[in-house]
């Protein structure tokens, strides 16, 4: 190998143990996010309060809109992915429901 090819492969070493980095943070804090939402279905079966909150859900989304564009991230991706975990929730919601 190259030096140049020898450096191209440490740089990308570096680049996927960030990726396989921060993939884990991202499945722990996914993890620690819903143990949190899975109360809160429990919490409004207790209380005969609704799966879905379109509100909180909009004020959310507005809310991660802004830090996407704060972090770079693009917001149409944002939103999509939030949206996704939104509806997950609410289906969680709605099996405590039942």
């Amino acid at each position: 190998m190259t030096d140049d090819t020898t450096r191209a492969a440490e740089v990308l070493a570096g680049h996927r143990n960030s990726i396989d980095r921060l993939d884990a943070i991202l499945v722990y804090t996914l993890g620690e996010r819903f143990k949190h939402t899975q109360a809160v279905g429990v919490l409004k079966a207790e209380h005969d309060l609704p799966p879905s909150d379109p509100s909180r859900e909009a004020d959310q989304i507005t809310r991660l809109t802004a830090l996407a564009n704060q972090a770079d991230l693009d917001p149409v991706f944002a939103k999509k992915f939030l949206n996704f975990i939104i509806q997950e929730v609410i289906q969680h919601h709605k099996q405590h429901q039942s």
